[in-house]
């Protein structure tokens, strides 16, 4: 067994989550019993996901999307009722890394997603922003296959026409990133979500765009995080994925 708050010190630390100033809590947010067996891991706090972690035996929740985001209602009302409630009637803790999970440079979902793909050369290029260079040019097309292999489903590609040679990505909702790729000189943008006006930018930046999912991409770093943790502390792990097409 291990102590809760050892599990959360180690991951503040590991995670550097004093150096973000995010739109929500990194850390302990739903407190349960202070002795963790078993962490089921998944990439957004639904409740769905709380079930499925309360009929697992869980002790502790890791998740990338927790609860209490900057501007929303503090009032514990329905949907959040529920699944906070949920969570307290089973003494289950959550846990849960939104940038820094992102960010972090081998358990990030930036650089989880560059191996998933393949792309051993992956580093920081700006910021959130990851790139590579790819081993032999590829056309849109074929890089939209490579990600349907890798993820398990078939992206949105805007295809530029271009082959490309130097890919960048970032997870998520992302997608407003694709102009400071294209400064960057790269010939792709990979994110998980896409909105009306990233068409017209991808078009008219001649970049070609890829959007792979916002759950899709963010699949990695949560379960990178909870192998860690279990082999650290001795844990039993499961990740569990709750399917979501956007």
């Amino acid at each position: 067994m291990s102590e809760l708050q050892a599990i959360a010190d180690y991951c503040a630390e590991r995670l550097d989550i004093a150096s973000f100033d995010d739109y929500c809590p990194n850390g302990v947010q739903v407190e349960g019993r202070a002795q963790v067996r078993r962490i089921v891991s998944g990439v957004t706090a639904s409740q769905a996901l709380v079930d499925a972690a309360v009929r697992d035996g869980a002790d502790l929740l890791l998740v990338h999307h927790g609860y209490f985001w900057r501007g929303e209602s503090p009032q514990l009302v329905g949907i959040k009722a529920r699944r906070i409630g949920a969570l307290m009637r089973a003494d289950m803790s959550l846990l849960a890394y939104h940038l820094p999970l992102d960010a972090h440079a081998e358990l990030g979902n930036n650089r989880q997603l560059g191996l998933r793909l393949g792309l051993d050369d992956a580093r920081p290029l700006e910021g959130l922003l990851w790139a590579a260079t790819l081993a032999h040019a590829s056309s849109g097309e074929e890089f939209g296959r490579r990600v349907t292999d890798a993820l398990g489903r078939a992206p949105l590609v805007v295809d530029s026409g271009r082959r490309l040679h130097r890919v960048g990505w970032c997870t998520g909702a992302a997608q407003g990133m694709v102009e400071q790729a294209a400064a960057l000189g790269l010939d792709a943008f990979i994110s998980g979500e896409i909105s009306e006006q990233t068409v017209h930018q991808a078009r008219e930046l001649d970049i070609t765009y890829v959007a792979a999912g916002h759950h899709a991409t963010e699949r990695y770093g949560v379960q990178a995080l909870g192998n860690e943790l279990a082999g650290q502390f001795g844990l039993e792990h499961r990740f569990i994925d709750i399917d979501n097409p956007a």
